[in-house]
């Protein structure tokens, strides 16, 4: 009789675990230590231009930020032009100090309780090489924050940087075996020899290879045409982006959004924070 009483208790409590586990918000609630679920496919874009540049796109959960750098007397300063560069801002003090206290903070990740790695996209704007050498020194002052690649080899951090602009910077890159940064390709790299482990990013002018800009359904041809490029890139083991996609708040961007969301896109480009988080928490839903 105990035996059959004590069958039943575990029963009962089986069933109602599991009717909990049911109840929405029960297992975010559960997982302690786990903070906010990153929007793996939200690309904050001119991240710099907001209030506060990297802050603002993690409280909206973006899990890619985008810096524009200049190279000015050996120090690497974000700016969109010229005219607005400040020696207060640099890529240290916006990017890399507190993304290295927040991961020391969260236990080896951006995202607490989330291992994927925040890309940060550095888009280089002064001449290429010189600029990647330094800001390469830089980066492995933190190399326990970045991924690395080591003779082909990668190893994934809390971090991963990809280097972007000036094209000149990809020479300094190729000729390391040891390095804490990716290359940011073009759809031109598409089949070419450099695996994925140097250009793991395949990013691209929208209005260079597509008319639509949201306006009505989206011609056939540009659509089997965008799924394929996606699909050629992902063969190869490299994500997409695409930079110029229409911005402003309405449906042609939210049509343009979609068609990227359908056909695999990696990465959505926005300088809306708030509206492609919205937009991506209703299309999960």
């Amino acid at each position: 009789m105990a035996h059959l009483t004590r069958r039943r208790a575990l029963t009962t409590l089986a069933a109602a675990v599991a009717a909990t586990a049911a109840v929405p918000g029960y297992a975010q609630a559960s997982e302690r230590g786990r903070g906010p679920r990153p929007l793996l496919r939200a690309h904050a874009h001119n991240d710099y231009e907001h209030p506060r540049p990297l802050l603002d796109a993690l409280d909206h959960r973006f899990a890619s930020v985008e810096a524009d750098i200049y190279l000015v007397e050996g120090r690497l300063l974000v700016a969109h032009d010229p005219v607005d560069l400040d020696p207060k801002r640099t890529l240290a003090a916006l990017y890399l100090e507190p993304l290295a206290a927040r991961v020391r903070a969260n236990q080896g990740s951006v995202y607490r309780g989330y291992r994927t790695p925040l890309q940060l996209l550095v888009d280089i704007k002064t001449e290429g090489a010189a600029t990647y050498l330094e800001l390469d020194r830089q980066l492995r002052r933190h190399r326990h924050l970045f991924t690395t690649c080591t003779h082909g080899r990668v190893r994934t951090g809390a971090v991963t940087a990809v280097i972007s602009g000036d094209r000149a910077a990809r020479e300094p890159m190729e000729r390391q075996q040891v390095r804490s940064a990716f290359y940011d390709g073009r759809l031109t790299d598409l089949g070419a020899a450099a695996p994925a482990s140097f250009t793991p990013l395949i990013s691209d002018n929208w209005a260079n290879n597509f008319t639509w800009q949201g306006a009505g359904p989206i011609p056939a041809g540009e659509r089997e045409k965008l799924r394929s490029l996606v699909s050629a890139a992902h063969r190869e083991g490299r994500r997409v982006r695409f930079w110029a996609t229409p911005d402003g708040p309405g449906p042609e961007r939210d049509a343009v959004w979609g068609e990227l969301l359908a056909a695999g896109v990696d990465h959505l480009n926005t300088d809306d924070l708030a509206g492609l988080e919205a937009f991506l928490d209703a299309h999960e839903k």
